[in-house]
């Protein structure tokens, strides 16, 4: 998806042009893929536009920063204050947002410590991510596992991580499938390239705990507490891959995904090929609050000042 250029960065504390947010060759960052970083969307509203979970969001990325040693000058408030400045700057909702905090230029080996932090935060129009038609998106099991415990932090999302998810998209891609599920190094489902997962078998809804790999997704834990609120049994446990063929429906949540049925995977069908009544009602509720629909009554929007386009279901 091209990205569409908005007017203003956040720099630093400072608002600076597009075409100003460079970084040098020789940043760390570029070498040792010593990033972290958040997704975030702001969605449109009957009377304007709200940020989905931003102190969440926000808070993950210091989280991700601490597990990697990076001390950001930023209190959690001032990043949310600086994300809804920069909507507010470039007038553009809905929108995806995307902070980063990277090792910038200073030294060239391994230890990152002498390299400066910078944190930028960008805006811009994005629309919908996993493919699919109708009745959701056709998916495979990647012969990529996801990150082994103790190796790389999965609590983290850390640019380098994604290294590994992209090993996963690319051969869905090449393969002709929307997407991939990886799993863990125990052969357990952990997650997709960038989505969580979610499993449903007559009635109840099962999702891996974050034990297999999976990131501590901001979606996913509105899907829980969604299921939990609407009296839907819900269990974290450990997935076998063959309980995904013989589903009675499944769904990828994540910022960028939202809520995304899946057709079917290894090109077996999932159910009858038709996105399922759970799916859909978690789905109603999540976009529902999400654009301003229903109440917000686990206090997940931000309000920004923006004239928003027209919100698009899913």
């Amino acid at each position: 998806m091209p990205i569409q250029p908005t007017e203003k960065i956040w720099h630093n504390g400072q608002l600076i042009p597009w075409q100003q947010a460079n970084i040098h060759v020789m940043s760390h960052v570029v070498h040792y893929g010593s990033s972290v970083f958040e997704g975030i969307r702001c969605y449109g509203q009957p009377s304007g536009a709200a940020v989905f979970r931003l102190p969440e969001h926000m808070q993950r990325l210091l989280d991700s920063a601490k597990i990697y040693r990076m001390s950001l000058p930023y209190t959690l408030d001032e990043l949310c204050a600086a994300v809804v400045d920069v909507i507010e700057a470039n007038g553009v909702a809905p929108c995806y947002i995307r902070p980063i905090a990277l090792r910038g230029y200073g030294e060239i080996g391994v230890n990152p410590t002498g390299s400066p932090i910078e944190v930028y935060i960008a805006n811009f129009p994005w629309g919908k991510y996993v493919a699919g038609g109708h009745g959701g998106a056709d998916v495979c099991i990647s012969s990529w596992n996801r990150l082994a415990p103790n190796t790389m932090p999965a609590l983290a999302k850390a640019g380098a991580n994604y290294m590994n998810s992209q090993l996963i998209r690319m051969e869905a891609d090449i393969n002709g499938y929307a997407e991939g599920i990886g799993l863990d190094v125990n052969g357990l489902v952990s997650e997709g390239s960038g989505e969580n997962i979610f499993v449903i078998r007559n009635g109840v809804i099962y999702t891996p705990p974050l034990s297999n790999s999976a990131l501590s997704g901001i979606t996913r834990d509105s899907v829980l507490t969604l299921a939990r609120h609407l009296g839907l049994p819900i269990i974290e446990q450990s997935i076998p891959r063959e309980l995904l063929y013989i589903a009675d429906e499944v769904f990828f949540t994540g910022t960028a995904a939202e809520v995304s049925p899946i057709r079917s995977i290894d090109r077996i069908v999932v159910g009858d090929g038709n996105p399922g009544v759970i799916t859909k009602q978690i789905a109603d509720e999540f976009f529902g609050i999400a654009n301003g629909l229903k109440p917000d009554r686990f206090g997940w929007l931000t309000p920004v000042k923006v004239a928003a386009a027209e919100p698009v279901n899913a």
